[in-house]
């Protein structure tokens, strides 16, 4: 199945060869010239020898036709995310066994810019990579690395017929024509590669994309509504995916006037917790939202709400080829599972899988997620993140001895800390915790900390016996300090 893609755009190329079905900043290609730069790419990438490819670059009508001409040429696709930072970066490349690059920058690993080949692809060059190996499950097509929850993120190994066919689910669940989509989230992120690009090809739509620079959105504290209004409006979309943030900015921006597109039809949000208020808002603004979840391990989709099929509060139904169960409370998926871990035989050929998520099942098939398992984060950016990964990065040094980093569906991670010496001034905390985000990629980066009058104990159980934080007890006894933490962040940023 991992040609059906590139079959139905070939058919398409030969009926309609001049509907236009990409279209980025300055172009528009049309099905005939899609087609036509898919092969061109293959073929180039092929007779470079190459197997297995990095791509790292914004968003544009190139980052698409890379990963389809690497779909077609049977190359192993490896997405990198641009907002990973240097070390998680070199981790990925290495990790990964690639043996090339295509980036918008210079690529460094062991400590050496890597050689550039002579392959160029419009504005990005190509650069050969010295082997690494990799171990890797059989009919591995894409390695899809998590956001980042920890330094080292784990690649996610999948078939292109796997992600093919959440797409086909997709496309079968929402029963969309001819869809026109405007993709906001980086392609790198398997969500808007999947559900914003397989999925309008399939329906025979249209896919606007334009750098994520141009909108201000590769970090987050540069989001620029101005833009991001702008593009919708020129774009006029039918179809749009947002984490739980960027849903927060639209609504505010209705709220100051601002008019959704009437062409509008679905608007998929996910990624993180979403409140039944925050969406019931958004529809009184004319924003047809529907909540969705899914995992990379299962190509970023299991279940969906939709127009004909929605029920607030959940999640939706699991889409084909999909089966969810209920294990002790823990949310279960069987069938379009992913392959296995790079580097993890022990991960490979899995039939169910154990999300780490609580929730229950309603008597109509509607999935509902109540929680997580263990202590990870999910921003309203839709990022995932240990803390446990942050916390070891800020108590490294010798300047802090208890460090608690929240951040659990808000937009940002912030601290909460108490030194290792009385007499430590603030400035010197402010300098510490500022060298530690250089180290980090900007998701997990600390944007705000306190410091803390005394240290957390155990008897007034905030630590475990053997010193770790109370988690649930802390964001109790300490509500207003977190609070504290991110007062005046909506009339900044928004």
């Amino acid at each position: 199945m991992y040609k059906t893609l590139i079959s139905s755009l070939a058919k398409r190329a030969s009926r309609a060869p001049h509907d236009i079905v990409l279209v980025g900043a300055e172009e528009a290609l049309t099905a005939n010239t899609l087609y036509t730069e898919i092969l061109l790419c293959a073929e180039q990438l092929h007779t470079a020898g190459i197997t297995s490819l990095a791509l790292h670059a914004d968003n544009s009508p190139t980052w698409i036709i890379v990963d389809l001409a690497c779909q077609y040429a049977k190359i192993c696709l490896v997405p990198l995310p641009l907002s990973f930072s240097a070390r998680q970066k070199e981790h990925v490349l290495k990790s990964s066994g690639v043996d090339a690059v295509i980036s918008q920058e210079k690529m460094v690993v062991d400590g050496n810019t890597v050689e550039i080949s002579c392959l160029n692809v419009a504005n990005l060059t190509c650069q050969q990579l010295a082997a690494h190996s990799a171990t890797l499950p059989a009919g591995t097509d894409k390695i899809t690395f998590t956001s980042g929850s920890t330094g080292k993120a784990k690649g996610v190994c999948l078939s292109s017929q796997q992600q093919l066919c959440v797409a086909q689910g997709i496309v079968e669940r929402l029963q969309l024509s001819k869809p026109r989509h405007l993709s906001l989230l980086p392609l790198s992120t398997l969500l808007e590669n999947i559900a914003g690009v397989y999925a309008p090809l399939l329906a025979n739509g249209r896919i606007h994309t334009v750098s994520l620079q141009h909108l201000g959105m590769l970090s987050r504290p540069t989001l620029r509504e101005d833009k991001l209004l702008a593009q919708l409006s020129d774009c006029q979309p039918n179809s749009l995916i947002l984490v739980p943030e960027l849903l927060q900015v639209l609504i505010q921006a209705c709220e100051n006037g601002w008019q959704p597109p009437q062409s509008l039809l679905f608007v998929a949000v996910g990624g993180g917790k979403v409140s039944p208020a925050l969406l019931e808002s958004a529809r009184q603004h004319g924003l047809p939202v529907y909540e969705g979840y899914g995992l990379s391990e299962c190509s970023s989709v299991v279940c969906l709400n939709s127009p004909e099929q929605n029920r607030t509060g959940s999640v939706g139904k699991p889409l084909s080829f999909t089966d969810v169960s209920i294990n002790n409370g823990e949310v279960h998926i069987l069938g379009k599972v992913f392959l296995g871990y790079v580097n993890d035989p022990a991960s490979w050929e899995q039939h169910e899988l154990a999300t780490g998520d609580l929730g229950y099942i309603d008597d109509d098939g509607y999935v509902f997620i109540e929680g997580r398992l263990g202590n990870r984060l999910i921003s309203s950016f839709g990022r995932n993140i240990s803390p446990e990964w942050i916390e070891s990065e800020l108590l490294a040094g010798p300047l802090l001895a208890q460090a608690i980093v929240v951040g659990d569906a808000k937009p940002y991670c912030a601290a909460l800390v108490h030194p290792c010496k009385p007499e430590t001034k603030l400035a010197e905390i402010d300098q510490w915790v500022a060298s530690v985000n250089q180290q980090l990629p900007d998701y997990a980066q600390i944007q705000r900390w306190q410091c803390l009058d005394q240290p957390l104990t155990r008897d007034k159980q905030l630590l475990t016996s053997n010193g770790r934080p109370r988690r649930q007890a802390i964001q109790q006894q300490l509500a207003d300090e977190i609070s504290a933490l991110y007062e005046g962040y909506e009339e900044v940023h928004h």
